[in-house]
């Protein structure tokens, strides 16, 4: 019993684990839009990315869930109180609404519309500060007559394999860290104790 409370007299706290950081990109690098989003963990996935990365959320449209809902919270775990997101009729209402948030002088934020039918790679793209990066539906994607309207702000995610589409939440995620990187937003990485990790 002595040797057993001497040893734990001498147990000492593992450090904590150092990760890879990125400097603040700033307000609002970015602006992730969902348009008619269907299913909740991936709302709750991309809601999770959007914390991480200080980007906000625009919802659109009829969603297939109450943005209350137990699989859209528990995907975000505890950070949806620091996402900043937003609710909008129609995707020309979310695009007024973040022209409004540009300051002025500022270079009005393009649209670019993510589809598996695209034939520009978004690797192609050069991003800039405050772009909206707009998802469709998982089932179906953005509405055919709005790709072909506007087939010049339409790009996609190139695919090696036989799939021709992504999940929801990958296809996001891809993106906005590719912005990021066109943003030289994560050239300045650094390794700090205690940063938050995926799990």
């Amino acid at each position: 019993m002595l040797k057993s409370r001497s040893l734990m007299a001498k147990h000492v706290p593992p450090a904590p684990p150092v990760r890879l950081r990125a400097p603040h990109a700033g307000k609002r690098p970015l602006h992730v839009v969902l348009v008619e989003p269907e299913i909740p963990p991936n709302t709750g996935n991309v809601a999770r990315l959007c914390a991480a990365t200080g980007c906000p959320l625009h919802l659109v449209g009829r969603l297939g869930f109450r943005i209350d809902a137990h699989a859209v919270r528990r995907a975000g775990l505890d950070y949806w109180h620091l996402v900043e997101l937003h609710q909008h009729r129609t995707l020309a209402e979310a695009e007024a609404n973040v022209r409004a948030l540009a300051l002025p002088g500022e270079r009005a934020p393009r649209t670019y519309l993510f589809s598996g039918h695209a034939t520009r790679s978004l690797f192609d793209v050069r991003f800039e500060r405050g772009d909206l990066l707009v998802f469709g539906r998982e089932s179906v994607g953005l509405p055919e007559e709005l790709l072909e309207e506007r087939a010049d702000d339409v790009v996609g995610i190139p695919m090696p394999g036989p799939v021709r589409s992504l999940n929801l939440a990958n296809a996001v995620a891809i993106a906005v860290y590719e912005a990021l990187r066109s943003l030289g937003a994560l050239a300045a990485t650094e390794r700090s104790p205690g940063a938050v990790s995926a799990r």
